[in-house]
């Protein structure tokens, strides 16, 4: 998992522990009502205020936290189009330069295409060199056409570097993005404290345990893995489509001569 990210759980494995952590939560809240109220009695009416406010704490953490979430989601797929279109543009403007450096430039290309693949995790490929290394030998290749034709292929130098750059943007928007371990450590105690006054608003009322606190635990869970599910691209179940990427591929494979 991402260094930025709260534990290096699985998704499911997370989503029964803060499902856990919020019955616990309910729970504990509960039982403490009710052993105070056997020594005093509590107005039900500022519990039920406080309760509230709490949970709007919580729930607007809560949008705040998925709206970042979503942003990144969608980064990762405006990442992934501009690359595969640079990609594409740069494997037709190799056709400007000549031989042998034409047919290296798209061989570096196609191994780039299925690296990219084999990054993604859709499709398990053996790319021999990393991603970073294909780029090294097509800028090797770029510099190498630049100096023999100075001037004549500028067009193709500049899709080299947009390829290039596109590279470090998917990495930034992967790997280096994610909802920081601070703001989900925040989340988590305003979690915990929620529903720990929820429980305890239900003893003071005098009610017996309702599945209404279920309920509101279960959604809780559900929201918090959502997000968490987007902030970890590849490893959970919201992965952004890589069919762009694959559909690449293709057209480079019905393209190689």
């Amino acid at each position: 998992m991402p260094e930025h990210g709260l534990v290096g759980l699985p998704i499911w494995v997370g989503f029964i522990a803060t499902l856990l952590i919020a019955l616990i939560s309910v729970e504990g809240g509960y039982q403490w009502a009710m052993r105070k109220h056997r020594s005093e009695v509590e107005k039900e009416a500022p519990i039920g205020g406080m309760v509230g406010a709490m949970l709007g704490l919580l729930a607007f953490l809560l949008a705040f936290t998925f709206g970042m979430a979503s942003d990144r989601y969608h980064d990762r797929q405006i990442a992934l189009l501009d690359e595969a279109n640079a990609v594409r543009a740069t494997y037709w403007q190799a056709g400007m330069i000549s031989e042998p450096h034409r047919s290296e430039v798209r061989r570096i290309l196609r191994n780039y295409t299925e690296e990219r693949l084999q990054w993604t995790g859709i499709e398990k490929v053996k790319a021999n060199l990393s991603a970073n290394e294909l780029l090294n030998q097509l800028w090797a290749q770029a510099v190498v056409i630049g100096a023999q034709h100075p001037g004549e292929v500028d067009v193709f130098l500049s899709s080299v570097s947009e390829v290039i750059r596109l590279n470090e943007t998917r990495v930034m928007v992967r790997e280096r993005s994610q909802i920081p371990r601070p703001f989900w450590a925040a989340l988590y105690i305003i979690l915990i404290l929620s529903l720990t006054v929820v429980g305890y608003h239900s003893g003071v009322a005098g009610t017996n345990r309702t599945p209404v606190t279920i309920a509101v635990a279960v959604a809780f869970a559900v929201v918090i893995m959502l997000i968490a599910d987007l902030d970890r691209p590849g490893e959970g179940f919201v992965n952004v489509n890589q069919q762009v990427m694959i559909d690449l591929r293709d057209w480079i494979t019905a393209l190689k001569p």
